[in-house]
């Protein structure tokens, strides 16, 4: 069997799972909303300033971590916002063990 045809068979079996399907559709649905869009936006961007501030010095800055929490809680307040998150992290976590389980088979080369 052909690796690349294994890798593309993955791909469309990715797309059709239900953690795919759902994180699409609650994308979908947050953009059809500006009010939140906008806010989920801010949000992002918040909370990918205080993970490179984390990277590059180790520590968290405290206020701005304090703000994303914050914010977090102020959205997940909101269904559709709270449902984005919820089909966000189980996307993450389905792609994060696709990832681990191909790093385990190759493992022994890459080490």
């Amino acid at each position: 069997m052909n690796v690349y045809d294994t890798a593309n068979r993955l791909a469309s079996e990715i797309k059709q799972s239900e953690e795919y399907v759902n994180y699409k559709m609650a994308k979908e649905a947050l953009n059809l909303n500006h009010e939140l869009k906008e806010k989920m936006q801010k949000f992002e961007k918040l909370r990918y300033e205080v993970q490179l501030e984390m990277m590059q010095t180790g520590k968290n800055n405290e206020e701005k971590y304090k703000e994303m929490q914050n914010e977090y809680a102020e959205l997940v307040q909101n269904e559709e916002a709270k449902r984005f998150f919820d089909a966000e992290t189980k996307f993450n976590i389905l792609i994060a063990d696709v990832n681990k389980i191909i790093g385990e088979a190759i493992r022994d080369v890459m080490e």
